[in-house]
């Protein structure tokens, strides 16, 4: 099997940065990675953990990767992203582990010269890690129960399915 993997140099050049976590994710920390005199925007999404999914009840998620090809994949989206949309810097983290409600699962900055760019790359990282990375999240539901979601649904690593349940 083929991994796309980006060396140190290669991600510097296209300054972009993608990882898999198990700690807290600190925002700012990331969103001062991204500092350039380039850049005229700076855009940024975190995805949180919801009360909700599909009318049940969510009291907390957890998330596990195949983090080698995960990172290997998240480098990939990040690199296709800097090509379409011609922006100035890119950083993605993606946490695992157990997450309580409101905690930070995910967060996307981009840095462009113009906010166009910006948006549309964010956008678009968002939607490829969702779609494409091999991480299962584990829902826990109001009453005990419990189900594994194999959050790649395309590419890949796209329907590995879900875990089962434990």
């Amino acid at each position: 099997m083929f991994l796309f993997r980006l060396s140190r140099a290669v991600r510097r050049k296209l300054r972009t940065m993608f990882k898999i976590v198990s700690n807290p994710i600190d925002p700012a920390a990331w969103q001062q990675t991204l500092t350039n005199v380039e850049a005229g925007a700076c855009v940024t999404f975190a995805g949180w953990v919801r009360q909700h999914n599909q009318g049940l009840v969510v009291l907390s998620l957890e998330y596990e990767a195949y983090a080698v090809l995960a990172v290997a994949e998240g480098e990939k989206i990040l690199a296709e992203a800097h090509e379409r949309f011609a922006v100035v810097g890119i950083a993605a983290v993606h946490r695992t582990g157990h997450l309580q409600l409101g905690e930070l699962a995910v967060w996307v900055g981009v840095t462009g010269k113009h906010r166009d760019a910006a948006f549309g790359a964010s956008r678009y990282v968002i939607d490829e890690i969702k779609a494409r990375l091999p991480i299962w999240k584990k829902e826990y539901y109001n009453g005990g129960s419990t189900a594994w979601i194999n959050c790649a649904t395309r590419g890949e690593h796209g329907g590995l399915g879900a875990l089962p349940s434990l």
